[in-house]
C-alpha cells in the first residue's frame, strides 16, 4: 500500500454518487498558486434548491426558488470568507465562528471546539472546515458524531505544508446510503492539483454525479501577487 499515492479528483469522485459536500485545498505544481475548491450536492428538494452567490469576501448560498425553501438553518450560509490574507472554507455557518475567533487572534481549532456536527439525525452530517494560509499551507478539520445516537462529538484537525502539486480532499460522506449515509472516515485524501483553473473546474464539475451535484466554487490565488481567479458553476443558473 502506497500511503503517499496521489490521485486526480476525477479518480477520487469516480463512481461515487454522493460524497456530499467537499473541500479541496492545495497548491499548483509550480508552487505559485494556492487552490481552494468547495462543492455542494443534495438529495432532497430543500438541499437541491440552492445556488452560490459571489460576495466581496467570498461566497454565500441562496435559495434558487424562495418558495421551495423549507428549513434554511443548514442550507443558507457563507461557505467561503476571506480573513486577513487567509481564506476560510466550510460546509456551514461555522465559517463565521472561525472568522470571529481568528479576528481575536485565536486559532481555528479553538473556534471549532464551540461547534459540533449538524443536528440532522440519524445522519449527523459532519461539519468540515479548511483554513488556507497566505503561504499556501492549510489546515482541515472535521467534527463528526462519536456514536450512532449523536451523543458526543469527535474532533480531528490536520495541518499540511504547501507542497507543489499536492492537495487534500475532505468530504462529508463516504458514499450514498439508505437509510443512513456513512460519514467520512480517515485522513483527507491526497489529490493532484492542475495548474489551470478552468481545467480543474471542469474536472470537478464533470465528475460530480449529475443527479446530485448543485454548485461548485474554485479559487486560485497567486502566492506572490495575491491576484485571485475564481469560478462559480450553479446547476440552477
Amino acid at each position: 500500500m502506497n500511503v503517499y499515492e496521489i490521485k486526480s479528483m476525477a479518480e477520487r469522485l469516480d463512481g461515487n454518487t454522493y460524497p456530499g459536500r467537499g473541500i479541496v485545498l492545495g497548491v499548483t505544481a509550480d508552487g505559485k498558486k494556492a487552490v481552494a475548491a468547495y462543492f455542494i450536492m443534495g438529495r432532497s428538494v430543500n438541499s437541491r434548491n440552492r445556488v452560490f452567490i459571489q460576495e466581496p469576501d467570498g461566497i454565500r448560498t441562496e435559495a434558487h426558488d424562495p418558495a421551495l425553501m423549507k428549513d434554511p438553518h443548514l442550507i443558507i450560509y457563507h461557505p467561503v470568507r476571506e480573513v486577513g490574507r487567509g481564506l476560510i472554507v466550510t460546509n456551514g455557518d461555522q465559517t463565521d465562528t472561525i472568522r470571529e475567533f481568528l479576528e481575536k487572534g485565536l486559532p481555528m481549532e479553538q473556534a471549532l471546539r464551540t461547534r459540533q456536527f449538524e443536528d440532522d439525525g440519524p445522519n449527523w452530517t459532519p461539519r468540515i472546515s479548511g483554513l488556507q494560509s497566505p503561504d499556501g499551507s492549510y489546515k482541515m478539520n472535521i467534527l463528526k458524531a462519536a456514536d450512532p445516537e449523536g451523543t458526543a462529538c469527535a474532533r480531528f484537525t490536520w495541518e499540511y505544508p504547501a507542497i507543489p502539486g499536492l492537495g487534500h480532499f475532505l468530504h462529508t460522506y463516504v458514499c450514498d446510503g439508505n437509510p443512513v449515509i456513512p460519514t467520512f472516515q480517515g485522513e483527507p485524501e491526497r489529490v493532484s492539483i492542475p495548474a489551470d483553473i478552468d481545467a480543474f473546474t471542469e474536472e470537478l464539475w464533470t465528475n460530480l454525479n449529475e443527479n446530485n451535484k448543485i454548485s461548485l466554487f474554485v479559487r486560485y490565488t497567486d502566492l506572490e501577487t495575491r491576484e485571485v481567479e475564481q469560478r462559480i458553476i450553479n446547476k440552477h443558473c
